[in-house]
């Protein structure tokens, strides 16, 4: 399985600490070889577009922004973003080699 990327990008708030302490709670639960980031660099924040943090960031996509999730919601993304990898669905006709 191809491993995933994930990131949080945030100011540093106790809300964003929160969301990266729940992301790597949940990675570790499902047993899942991910890579977790959290990122506070505002620049990069705005490159995204997204003027709410914290923002969940799986392979590039932003999947959730403004708010923090329970570890159900977030186990969903993350299984989603895993089940479109192994069908080849990336999003960018890669046939699910880029990552």
């Amino acid at each position: 399985m191809i491993p995933l990327k994930i990131q949080i990008l945030g100011s540093g708030c106790p809300t964003c600490k929160k969301l990266h302490e729940l992301v790597k709670e949940t990675v570790a639960e499902i047993k899942l070889e991910a890579e977790i980031e959290y990122i506070t660099d505002i620049l990069k924040i705005a490159e995204l577009g997204i003027l709410q943090t914290p923002v969940l960031v799986i392979n590039g996509r932003p999947v959730m922004a403004g708010v923090v999730s329970d570890k159900e919601n977030i186990k969903l993304l993350i299984t989603d973003e895993t089940s479109e990898i192994e069908e080849g669905g990336c999003g960018c006709n890669c046939g699910g080699h880029c990552h």
